[in-house]
């Protein structure tokens, strides 16, 4: 990874977007990078919104606020419309198809779909599409190593949920892999 990853993942409470940005930065921390993280709820925890901004950079970063993202990791329809516009051109877009039925009408930007949502329920990873569009995120942009970003899983599924962590592992190959 050369150039300063500016993202900003945004979703409904409870799709697990706060844990995926962790799992990015970790990434990048692990690596030696500069890193930052930072939460953005809405009023509600669970139905309300929430975002989180993750810089990694090789250089000290100045500002842990992501205003205009060169990636953007979309979980619902308010957020996608919400932000869409702010992404730098040339950037990056990861849409999970499944809830957002709705295509990016910029073509200054490189836009994914996948059906995130579904393919978690598909493979009986209930809460897991947030990670299947991190591991969709990590093979479009390379933000760490393989390495980095399985140490990064470990790092942030606390102990009395090591039993999801092969889940986690399945979801990002999921994303991985994906075609479309």
């Amino acid at each position: 990874m050369s150039k300063n990853l500016n993202m900003l993942l945004a979703g409904f409470g409870g799709q697990g977007v706060l844990f995926a940005g962790k799992v990015i930065a970790y990434g990048g921390l692990m690596e030696g990078k500069e890193i930052s993280w930072l939460p953005s709820y809405g009023p509600e925890m669970r139905g309300g919104t929430a975002n989180c901004s993750v810089c990694i950079s090789d250089k000290a970063i100045g500002s842990p606020l992501v205003v205009n993202p060169n990636v953007f990791v979309a979980m619902n329809l308010p957020s996608f419309d919400r932000f869409i516009n702010d992404v730098e051109p040339g950037g990056t877009v990861i849409v999970d198809s499944y809830l957002i039925d709705k295509k990016v009408e910029r073509d200054d930007v490189n836009a994914f779909y996948i059906p995130a949502s579904r393919l978690a329920e598909e493979n009986n990873l209930k809460g897991g599409a947030n990670i299947i569009l991190l591991g969709k995120l990590f093979r479009e942009c390379g933000f760490c190593s393989e390495e980095a970003l399985d140490r990064a899983i470990q790092k942030c599924v606390p102990p009395s949920k090591a039993h999801l962590l092969e889940n986690n592992r399945k979801a990002i190959r999921i994303g991985m892999e994906y075609e479309g």
